[in-house]
């Protein structure tokens, strides 16, 4: 019984010792990360931007639902996978070249957005850069995603993800990370 006790001390301790360092953590950061495919940019743009199809090539995807247009007649949807149902919208697209989107529920212990920018390389390939501006509000996620899973887990899972769906072996390129 005195063991179980100890365990129980010992969870409660670790548990506020990473609310506190998460507190002392900014609540904001900008990270980015990027990967070259073999895929010209219209291509690429092509899979990004067609949000419902998604499910078929995002890994913990299982499903988005399509809602009404937002403010301006913006794309609204909401992504249903591992970490629950997410409201999205997307702000901005310029063909072949960039989109925008954000969180559009500020209800979570996180949010924030991702710009996608491609960029053509020799030899017919396009580079895709994602560059996340977040948020953590909740401390112990904020602790988290700075010690555990890193602030560019997203990002590279959608690019990993991307280059599995055209058939390739993708290079994450350095990313930067700012808080």
């Amino acid at each position: 019984m005195k063991w179980i006790g100890i365990a129980v001390a010992a969870l409660a301790l670790l548990a506020i010792l990473m609310a506190v360092i998460g507190a002392m953590l900014p609540k904001d950061h900008v990270a980015s990360r990027s990967a070259t495919f073999k895929r010209p940019a219209p291509e690429v743009y092509a899979l990004i931007t067609d949000v419902q199809r998604a499910p078929e090539w995002r890994t913990g995807l299982k499903r988005v639902d399509l809602q009404p247009p937002g403010d301006g007649g913006r794309v609204r949807f909401v992504e249903v996978g591992s970490q629950g149902a997410i409201a999205m919208e997307i702000l901005e697209r310029v063909p072949d070249q960039r989109m925008v989107t954000r969180i559009a529920d500020d209800s979570l212990p996180f949010g924030g957005g991702w710009t996608f920018e491609l960029q053509p390389v020799a030899g017919g390939g396009t580079r895709l850069t994602i560059t996340e501006r977040g948020e953590v509000k909740n401390v112990l996620f904020r602790f988290m995603s700075r010690f555990i899973f890193g602030h560019t887990a997203t990002m590279d899972g959608f690019l990993k993800d991307a280059g599995r769906r055209f058939g390739e072996d993708v290079t994450l390129e350095p990313g930067t990370v700012s808080a």
